[in-house]
């Protein structure tokens, strides 16, 4: 059974007039009738004339809605956007953060410790607090951490949703006569719309007017190929007739005008919609390895946790102290601050983009472009172009500048020349451009324009020249159009004389030179002036051509014809089966646009040191995209193509040339289309490649050769054209400005500048967040060793270094604030400087992080941490030798008289005060923490290159803070008590031990690729 039967859809298509306005429903009727909405409520407006269509939705078939009646609609029926599904709930994100996964063990924790502080103050008279400490030590960490990670997950959805706000979807509608730009959402039915290739369909349209228009349907109904549209009712069914285009379906070509006989949730696709639940947004690449990674580390931690509990258990602990025990070791290997970390990272990216002209759609993708792209298929123009009016054309054999300034001043050429004024004519007649209402009192070179950039600049260019270009349309009334595309490479239309006298019609044509374009064209004189194109001409034509293809600028030629008496008043043009003439035509001149954008050049040679290939796939002229190529540093100064090294040697170029003749190529199309995907060695042979008059199903092929190269290819692109070649590319880079709405709803992100600098921004931000994620886990890691002195605990029986509350200190006080600062952390010099990295070998997290993290800065720091706890022991009386097995006598409250290394006895509560063990433990984590954070500021540059520029100053004031707790009043009751002077010190020396990593680093710098990388470098 094939598409487009009717009795495969089962979707409400229509609603009654009545039933537009949604209705607030409450108790039962507020739940939808799914079976009302899977009945097929049929489309009536495609089965009615244009004039019951208009007076049914009060509206005019050439004025459009009045802006009165537009504003009482939109009351009326709300904006013209689907429902969104149900959102969550801020008050359950806010639990979410507080009382999800690994919070509900601190949360068990803690309750545990306060239900045993009741215990013990209803059953003892001097209980001890320890237990109620630790209970609000455990609260405040998971309520502070809950808060903050809520705080930037908000703070992060709000901003990804200012960026959806400010790249709306745009419609062109027909008010009161007037074209007006407006956001889809304010498109109210009854309005009067105009749709061209590579626009999204704003609303369900009853079509009333088409020009070669096809729309793809396949997100509706599955039909692959796309489907034409026209005024006439061909089928009953809604889903199949030609006149009716739906809601969020994309027009691939042609243009077309309809009246909006449904809106939002009323349209084909929003009911589809209602019957359909929202998609979950799904986790980005960093986000699901740092997630993965954690759980594996809190998956080792509870383990442990476990297992010194069952020991605590056995070695005679009372449940509550083993519980603690548990609950303390899961806290010491937990990487609380991790994820606030990768939030933070991706927040701040987006922000960052945002304000160099990058609009983020998919933050997944900033990641995949940074990290791991390496080879950039550009689209030219307005990419690597301005997509503007330059100062050249060609008329008269003659090359002239054009003016382009305000007040003409500047013109170099004879304005009343019968052959400019016919240039001029068809640059207006031919184009769909033209400048939005209400901006007449702006300078002409300062006004919006709804159209193309092309079209613009030519507008621009001749309204400045040669007055109204409105008044020009208004003399030359259009009766049809053939819209460009990538087949034909020209446009042309059917245009009525200003002549009342003369029937007959005027033909004006522009595109491609090279293309059918003036093949049998006569000279470029006036029409009345037709002679033969002789070979003096076409000699001159083509040494212009390519004199000016060789400034690096794109190429129109214009011609036009009136039209001989066989075409009579009123005669139907068909635009799709062409029945009129298109050959013959009389050849005017040529005109240049675009030329290279200042700052591609500088962009270009930082992707080439950062290992990415950049080529240029475009649909101009080889001999444009070639000089674009050169003057943006896509082929190399002093890098030769095969033609080139020809033409220097004087030889025919040799269709077999090896590979190794030159470094750069330039293709065209059709030789594309002779190569197999086995033969697209050039895409491995060449460093530099330009593909020029390439088609869209060309542009895809480009990127499949890479892909099948092991290429990680990163698309560009601003037309429909382009979209086929931007889904298949791992990173998705639209235009924000000219992008048609089919290519946006392909892209990763959009440049809101056109400009293919924004996309090494895209580069190097993403390189940023691997680089900082990697810091910042580098740093956190390395705590987790000396933190857990359990294990001497148990095994060795010394008395316990480092309390269960000092535990909490540090990863509440020492770890997620710098851990943090690390993502503010600015790009090392060498970011753009490093080759891609490869996906599937290079993870976040790899064994040489392990190693540095846990097998030596984690050790030094414990080494750290013990020379302290010793040192004050041993002052005491206590050397180390002795405190090997004293754990039972140290804990036990009945032994008053436990002997130290000089014989000196200690009580129970003597013993304890002498535990302020715990705080020198603490204080020596922060001195080395000190360090450890500093030195994981960078991954090769030195830290004195890097600078302090950035919030670590506040992480290594905020460390400082936690350690001067210890002289803060009442702090006792947590085992916190103020250190001598010269016990701080204890830690300095292994503190200086970690600053010799710079060292690491240095050999890094001076050695690349050596040893010491291969081995530590993460």
């Amino acid at each position: 059974m094939g598409y487009g039967r009717s009795d495969s859809y089962r979707v409400a298509t229509t609603q009654d007039k009545d039933d537009r306005s949604p209705k607030k429903k409450k108790g039962a009727e507020a739940k939808k009738d799914m079976d009302d909405l899977k009945k097929e409520v049929p489309i009536t407006e495609h089965k009615m004339s244009i004039e019951e269509v208009c007076r049914k939705f009060q509206t005019d078939i050439v004025q459009g809605l009045t802006n009165a009646k537009a504003a009482e609609f939109l009351i009326r029926d709300g904006p013209n956007a689907l429902t969104p599904p149900p959102t969550t709930p801020e008050w359950i994100k806010f639990c979410r953060q507080l009382f999800g996964g690994f919070s509900i063990l601190l949360w068990t924790g803690a309750i545990l410790c306060f239900l045993a502080y009741a215990i013990q103050a209803a059953t003892e008279d001097d209980p001890a607090g320890d237990n109620l400490y630790l209970g609000i030590v455990l609260t405040a960490v998971v309520v502070i951490t809950g808060c903050f990670s809520y705080f930037q997950e908000a703070k992060s959805s709000k901003i990804m949703e200012s960026f959806k706000n400010m790249v709306p979807q745009q419609a062109l509608v027909i008010r009161e006569g007037e074209k007006v730009q407006i956001n889809a959402e304010e498109v109210v039915a009854g309005d009067l719309v105009e749709v061209k290739g590579g626009d999204r369909i704003p609303a369900d349209i009853r079509v009333v007017s088409a020009h070669g228009c096809k729309v793809d349907n396949s997100s509706l109904t599955g039909e692959s190929e796309p489907q034409s549209r026209s005024p006439d009712c061909t089928h009953d069914n809604p889903l199949e007739t030609r006149n009716v285009a739906f809601f969020s379906t994309n027009c691939v070509e042609g243009t077309a005008r309809g009246l909006v006989i449904c809106t939002g949730d009323r349209t084909v696709m929003g009911r589809i919609a209602t019957l359909t639940s929202g998609l979950e947004t799904g986790k980005t690449p960093n986000a699901r390895r740092s997630s993965t990674f954690i759980h594996n580390i809190t998956g080792v931690g509870v383990f442990l946790g476990v297992t010194f509990f069952i020991l605590a258990i056995i070695l005679g602990y009372s449940w509550l102290e083993a519980v603690i025990f548990l609950i303390c070791i899961i806290v010491a290997n937990c990487l609380r601050g991790l994820l606030a970390t990768v939030t933070v990272c991706l927040t701040l990216t987006a922000k960052r983009m945002a304000k160099k002209n990058c609009l983020v759609k998919n933050l997944e993708a900033v990641e995949t472009l940074g990290g791991s792209t390496s080879t950039i298929c550009s689209d030219k123009t307005g990419t690597l172009t301005q997509n503007r009016m330059t100062g050249h054309m060609w008329f008269d054999n003659q090359i002239h500048e054009a003016d382009t300034t305000e007040d003409q001043s500047g013109a170099s050429f004879d304005k009343s020349s019968v052959t400019w004024l016919s240039l001029a004519r068809v640059a207006g007649l031919c184009n769909r451009a033209q400048f939005k209402a209400g901006q007449d009192s702006l300078p002409i070179l300062k006004r919006d324009v709804a159209g193309d950039a092309s079209e613009s600049a030519l507008l621009k260019c001749i309204e400045l020249s040669c007055g109204s270009v409105r008044a020009t349309r208004d003399r030359n009334k259009k009766v049809a159009e053939i819209p460009f595309n990538s087949t034909n490479k020209y446009q042309l239309s059917v245009h009525e004389t200003e002549d009342p006298n003369d029937n007959r019609y005027l033909l004006v044509m522009k595109g491609a030179p090279e293309s059918d374009l003036g093949q049998d064209a006569s000279t470029h004189h006036d029409t009345r002036q037709r002679s033969t194109m002789d070979e003096e001409v076409k000699e001159a034509f083509q040494n212009a051509y390519m004199e000016l293809e060789e400034l690096g600028e794109r190429v129109l030629g214009f011609c036009h014809v009136m039209m001989p008496e066989a075409y009579p008043k009123g005669f139907a043009f068909d635009t799709d089966d062409v029945n009129f003439q298109t050959d013959n035509l009389c050849f005017i001149g040529l005109m240049y646009i675009d030329p290279p954008r200042a700052a591609v050049p500088d962009s270009v040679g930082k992707c080439r040191s950062a290992g990415i290939k950049v080529i240029m796939v475009t649909g101009d002229h080889p001999i444009t995209a070639k000089a674009i190529a050169k003057g943006v540093g896509i082929i190399s100064e002093g890098n030769e193509t095969v033609e080139d090294i020809a033409a220097r040697l004087n030889i025919p170029v040799k269709p077999g040339s090896t590979p190794g003749d030159a470094k750069a190529c330039v293709i065209h199309g059709t030789d594309l289309k002779d190569l197999s995907q086995d033969q697209m060695d050039i895409l491995r042979n060449h460093t530099e490649i330009v593909f020029a008059r390439t088609s869209p199903q060309q542009k895809l092929i480009i990127v499949e050769g890479c892909q099948r190269l092991g290429a990680i290819v990163a698309v560009t692109g601003d037309g429909v054209n382009d979209s086929p070649a931007l889904k298949k590319g791992r990173h998705r880079c639209c235009h924000g400005i000219s992008g048609s709405d089919v290519s946006k709803q392909a892209a990763d992100h959009f440049l809101v500048d056109d400009n293919f600098a924004s996309i090494v921004t895209g580069v190097e931000e993403g390189r940023l967040i691997f680089d900082n994620l990697k810091k910042s886990i580098a740093y956190t890691l390395t705590s987790n060793i000396p933190e857990n002195p359990f294990l001497f605990f148990i095994i060795v029986n010394i008395p316990l270094p480092l309390g269960t509350i000092t535990i909490l200190c540090i990863d509440l006080g020492t770890d997620m604030v710098p851990a943090i600062s690390l993502a503010y952390e600015a790009a090392e010099s060498d970011i753009m400087k490093r080759q891609p990295r490869n996906p599937f070998r290079d993870k976040l997290v790899n064994e040489r992080l392990i190693s540095i993290a846990y097998g030596q800065i984690g050790m030094i720091q414990a080494l750290g941490g013990f020379f302290a706890y010793f040192v004050i022991l041993a002052e005491n009386g206590f050397l180390p030798s002795l405190l090997v097995g004293i754990r039972l006598n140290w804990d036990d409250r009945s032994v008053n008289d436990l002997e130290d290394s000089y014989g000196q006895q200690w009580t129970y509560e003597q013993r304890k005060i002498v535990e302020f063990t715990y705080t020198a433990f603490f204080v020596s984590i922060v001195v080395v923490q000190w360090a450890d954070v500093i030195v994981c500021k960078t991954r090769r540059n030195s830290v004195f290159q890097q600078g302090m520029r950035n919030n670590l100053i506040f992480g290594l004031f905020e460390e400082t803070a936690a350690a001067f707790l210890s002289y803060c009043p009442g702090m006792g009751a947590l085992r916190m008590y103020p250190l001598k002077r010269h016990l701080v010190f204890c830690a300095f020396p292994y503190s200086f031990l970690i600053f010799v990593y710079e060292v690491r680093k240095l050999l890094l710098r001076r050695h690349p690729g050596g040893w010491v990388e291969m081995e530590t470098y993460y």
